[in-house]
């Protein structure tokens, strides 16, 4: 009995998505799906309590599709390039589900209830960290893993709201190519050789995550996680940048 009532219960979920997905939002009534998944109304209301329980569990159900989608990626020897392959799933994924999407990013509130919504994140973060621990992260991982999200969830309700034949197709990439310089270091230095305080703050402060040291208590290894996380995000320009032409100009006229 409870195999069937789980077996009846995807089979909902399934024909709301797809309504969701074909018709919008509008048409994702109990009526609807009900008819759909070929289950009489009250067996919805059974499983689901209401129309927004149903739209609910649809959200959770999209964020379960995106978790197996994104864990199907695996890792590569470039984190870097790891990143662009995340956040070009993660385009790709709402602008297919557009109604999955909203429900899941645009609803105006963070779903921490559904287990798969912060999972995803949280490989987001495990893939900056792998860049920071390389010593190629100009900033903490955590304030690079919510900028690469807020921005990736941007494009795409920006995409989602505009009408398909006005959509500029090249504004991921070039908003992907955008965050990836501001937050990585990219070519700019060879991963071996990290330069720069905000680089090295971020790579120790991953490293020490990693290391499982005895050397520190649990409240020195908190105090120093805020220092260096401090340290990463406090982008301060090297001396030759402080420099402006008309300074130096007027020290070597002194000279």
């Amino acid at each position: 009995m409870r195999m069937r009532t789980v077996r009846t219960r995807e089979r909902i979920l399934h024909a709301a998505a797809d309504l969701l997905t074909r018709e919008g939002r509008a048409a994702v009534s109990t009526r609807a799906v009900s008819a759909a998944a070929g289950v009489q109304p009250p067996t919805l209301y059974r499983l689901f309590g209401d129309k927004d329980g149903l739209l609910d569990a649809v959200a959770a159900y999209g964020f379960q599709q995106y978790l197996t989608e994104k864990q199907a990626l695996g890792e590569t020897d470039d984190p870097i390039d790891d990143l662009r392959r995340s956040w070009d799933l993660h385009v790709g994924f709402g602008l297919s589900r557009p109604g999955c999407y909203v429900l899941m990013y645009g609803e105006g509130r963070y779903r921490r209830d559904i287990p798969a919504g912060p999972e995803t994140l949280a490989i987001l973060r495990r893939n900056i960290a792998r860049v920071a621990a390389a010593g190629r992260l100009r900033m903490s991982v955590e304030r690079a893993t919510q900028l690469m999200h807020a921005n990736g969830v941007g494009v795409v309700l920006t995409l989602i709201s505009t009408p398909p034949p006005e959509r500029d197709p090249e504004l991921p990439a070039v908003a992907r190519e955008h965050v990836l310089r501001t937050i990585t270091t990219m070519g700019d230095i060879e991963p071996e050789a990290p330069t720069g305080v905000a680089s090295r703050a971020a790579a120790l402060r991953e490293t020490l995550r990693d290391s499982g040291t005895t050397a520190l208590t649990r409240s020195e290894r908190a105090l120093l996680a805020e220092w260096l996380d401090r340290l990463a995000d406090t982008c301060e320009p090297g001396p030759a940048a402080r420099e402006t032409p008309g300074r130096r100009d007027d020290r070597d006229a002194d000279r």
